[in-house]
């Protein structure tokens, strides 16, 4: 099992090309980026549970642009969104920043992606929050058309584009990992996704929709553990995750925790 970290990166954080220099000493495999573009005064400083919101949420850099940072600084550390909200972002616009970084990084990038929580924000970019899961499913199929058609169209509900050209092609495929614990989740993994991506704290739930989901797809689905700890590492590889991001503090000197 891959080892990796995740943050909330922000300005007062350490630059991501120095963070990621430290955990690829420390022999971690990867670096993944949380995305908020904003959060809306209207929505107020309220998590999804109704608790307070942390500050890092509003002040996050854009993670495409940090991950460029960390991938340049590095050799073979890998890095990618844990998770991208693709229901506010451009489908065409999106596909060719993901294959520039994919290509630039030497085919390093992994696409975590979510269709987000916080209403406001997400009516902030022209996204219904109750049609968000089909707009999600629906850029990520225009997207893969886009990475792998030479004349790429896609026409559905939300997305519609006759032909069109964009280069260049990822040179490594992207890896697409569906973020989330619903009871839907694993169908939209299988449907358009290529892994899955739970964060849930019960670790005997996981277990068991872990082997169901292999079971239904008839081979090993990857999955990433988005807040794994230490002391969790050995129980979440029995549990056969293949990456377990372990969360850094949102500080400007984030701890690094002894993997070894």
């Amino acid at each position: 099992m891959d080892v990796g970290a995740a943050i909330f990166l922000t300005g007062d954080v350490q630059h991501p090309a120095q963070l990621a220099q430290r955990l690829e000493a420390a022999g971690y495999e990867s670096l993944m980026l949380t995305e908020h573009t904003h959060i809306p005064v209207s929505a107020g400083m309220v998590a999804r549970d109704g608790g307070p919101l942390a500050d890092y949420y509003r002040r996050t850099h854009d993670p495409f642009v940090a991950l460029a940072f960390a991938a340049a600084a590095t050799e073979k550390l890998v890095i990618g969104t844990s998770v991208c909200l693709v229901t506010e972002h451009d489908p065409i616009v999106l596909a060719k920043v993901i294959t520039s970084l994919q290509n630039l990084s030497g085919g390093r990038f992994v696409f975590g992606i979510g269709a987000g929580w916080n209403k406001p924000e997400l009516l902030n970019h022209g996204t219904d929050p109750a049609t968000r899961h089909g707009l999600m499913r629906e850029r990520v199929e225009a997207m893969k058309a886009i990475w792998t058609q030479d004349e790429a169209e896609y026409h559905g509900k939300h997305v519609d584009f006759d032909p069109i050209w964009q280069w260049p092609k990822p040179e490594v495929p992207v890896p697409v990992l569906v973020g989330g614990n619903g009871p839907r989740v694993e169908d939209r993994v299988l449907r358009y996704a290529d892994g899955w991506m739970p964060n849930m704290k019960d670790l005997g739930e996981l277990r068991e929709r872990v082997a169901a989901l292999r079971e239904r797809a008839g081979s090993r689905v990857p999955v990433t553990f988005y807040g794994a700890k230490p002391e969790t590492l050995e129980e979440l590889s029995d549990i056969g995750v293949d990456r377990a991001l372990i969360v850094l503090e949102t500080v400007p000197e984030p701890s690094i925790p002894s993997i070894q």
